[in-house]
């Protein structure tokens, strides 16, 4: 059993991975920027039990020096809190540059003194306007664009942490995630495609394909139970791609979504190539299925059916 911190505990990867982690024995506290019933009370009166939870903004460090005081030592970080997406970026970005950057290097100075192996979960978006297939190596190799601040957010983190690394021996994994989705992704317009596509179905609301693009997306179960193998196959240094393993246009997507909701086709609205977005991302994931076991077991189709039927639950949009 490892004693297990997860930063972003309350987003759709760091709630699934908490779920997951203990289900596997592990002892995991979760922090994030809420307040929430199992939380730590710093106060002068202690806790009422042994919380699971702290309320923790990694951009402040002295939040995150008395989370560490609180709960000692841990065995493994697994680094998921960050500002997602290219338009958030764009629209919110001191708190992007804040949040991924700066709350990034907090943990890799704390780090240098815990000595916690830590996973840091990046993006497909680091690869930015490379046109082939995206395998680990590629960005030691070949000069990349990067094409929004979200993406060079994600990059800055790699290379600090290869900085920190290099400059104080400690022990990193750098997890890549490709185009991610499920059930617990709540909608916002800037949350994932296949998320909006199946909000705005559900909803009889319009939605923008924009022509020319392609992914692979990946259901969060897989996604999870591979991120959750590094506990127990941790190669520090190492940069894995968890990705799908069938590559779709986005109209695909689209009338696969029409498909598993039966709206209206009336809805899609069709566009020219996005800006600041990559054309197509065709990703290698041969290093995450050798080291890591990486599976793709839930299809496209059947990945959207299970999140429209989650999002029916918690939306009752007939209502």
């Amino acid at each position: 059993m490892a004693r297990i911190l997860v930063t972003g505990g309350l987003g759709v990867v760091g709630t699934w991975l908490v779920r997951e982690l203990r289900e596997r024995h592990h002892d995991v506290i979760s922090c994030d920027l809420a307040h929430q019933p199992d939380e730590v009370a710093f106060g002068l009166h202690g806790d009422i039990r042994e919380p699971r939870y702290a309320r923790c903004d990694i951009s402040e460090f002295r939040q995150l020096v008395r989370l560490f005081e609180h709960f000692g030592r841990f065995d493994y970080v697994f680094h998921c809190a960050a500002e997602f997406g290219r338009w958030n970026g764009e629209d919110f970005y001191e708190t992007l540059w804040r949040t991924n950057v700066i709350g990034t290097k907090h943990l890799l100075r704390l780090q240098e003194s815990q000595r916690f192996r830590m996973v840091h979960f990046s993006s497909s978006e680091v690869y930015g306007d490379y046109p082939h297939l995206m395998a680990e190596h590629i960005t030691d190799e070949v000069e990349i664009k990067q094409l929004n601040d979200y993406a060079l957010s994600k990059w800055v983190n790699e290379i600090q942490i290869r900085n920190a690394i290099a400059q104080h021996g400690v022990e990193t994994v750098v997890v890549r995630l490709f185009n991610t989705y499920g059930p617990g992704e709540y909608y916002s317009p800037y949350r994932s495609v296949n998320c909006r596509f199946l909000y705005c179905a559900l909803h009889g609301l319009p939605w923008t394909v924009y022509r020319g693009h392609a992914r692979t997306s990946t259901f969060l179960a897989d996604t999870i139970r591979t991120v959750a193998n590094l506990v127990e196959h941790f190669k520090p240094g190492e940069t894995y791609n968890i990705g799908g393993d069938q590559l779709h246009t986005i109209e695909e997507l689209s009338d696969l979504v029409l498909k598993v909701t039966g709206a209206s086709p009336t809805l899609v609205r069709y566009a020219d190539a996005e800006p600041l977005t990559t054309k197509i991302k065709l990703v290698d994931t041969s290093k995450a299925v050798r080291d890591l076991d990486h599976r793709n077991t839930y299809s496209l189709e059947e990945g959207l059916r299970l999140t429209a039927d989650w999002m029916r639950q918690v939306y009752k949009p007939n209502r």
